[in-house]
């Protein structure tokens, strides 16, 4: 499975790890990713999705159906 949010297509991004001495070598940013369920009502069913904390948030504001919806329109989810 690779690390990118089903929601908002978040994914690693590449780097440098800066020394004291300004030496630089390559390094990853992950995306901070969470494997969470969640229930949907219209459907009445559970479906698990691997999301970034920074998806729940919106989540918890908008709600899951609003933002499965905005995902689909946007192409990340099927």
């Amino acid at each position: 499975m690779s690390r990118v949010c089903e929601l908002t297509g978040k994914r690693a991004m590449v780097g440098n790890n800066v020394s004291h001495a300004l030496n630089r070598t390559k390094r990853k940013f992950n995306a901070n990713l969470v494997k969470k369920r969640f229930y949907i009502p219209e459907e009445d069913k559970w479906i698990t999705l691997k999301v970034s904390t920074s998806a729940l948030k919106t989540i918890n504001k908008i709600g899951i159906s609003a933002a499965l919806k905005e995902a689909k329109s946007k192409g990340f989810l099927k």
